[in-house]
């Protein structure tokens, strides 16, 4: 995965340098292309980053099966963060693919998905929920830092079988 975007992103950076050496383009066309490819650049970086496994840079889901988790806790050098490995429930089904997420470090967070875990690895499925705190509005902490959801954990209720 790794050697085709390599790859593109040389053939970006070859064509550019032979588009700002060896073309008759006018100048202020030849600064376009440098800051439409350092733009590009930008852009997809951003998007790749997303495909290597590293945490999403969206909210969490409203609804979620807990997967797993790792607990960073607050140094004098880092603020810390509850990393939680996660497949979003849509429409009472799981997501075809799970997602990490970075939450920031909260003390009832860290109790919290501690104990969820415990259940996790004894076998017990856990279904959590992300609702806005009173008065935060939408679930937009993520980007703002400040705002927090409301996260509960809770057992996954077993399913009903429909009668015979």
């Amino acid at each position: 995965m790794t050697l085709p975007i390599v790859l593109t992103f040389t053939a970006l950076l070859l064509v550019t340098t032979l588009a700002l050496l060896w073309s008759r383009w006018p100048g202020w066309a030849k600064g376009l292309l440098v800051l439409g490819a350092t733009a590009f650049y930008f852009f997809a970086y951003d998007a790749v980053s997303g495909m290597w496994g590293w945490p999403a840079a969206e909210t969490l889901p409203e609804r979620f099966v807990l997967l797993g988790a790792v607990i960073e806790e607050p140094t004098k050098q880092t603020p810390g963060a509850v990393y939680l490995w996660v497949n979003s429930l849509e429409g009472g089904h799981p997501a075809r693919e799970p997602r990490a997420y970075r939450l920031p470090y909260e003390k009832e967070l860290h109790l919290l998905v501690n104990e969820g875990l415990k259940k996790v690895r004894q076998g017990v499925t856990q279904m959590g929920t992300a609702e806005p705190r009173p008065g935060s509005g939408r679930l937009s902490w993520l980007r703002s830092g400040n705002e927090m959801p409301d996260i509960k954990i809770r057992d996954l209720p077993a399913p009903q079988l429909p009668e015979k």
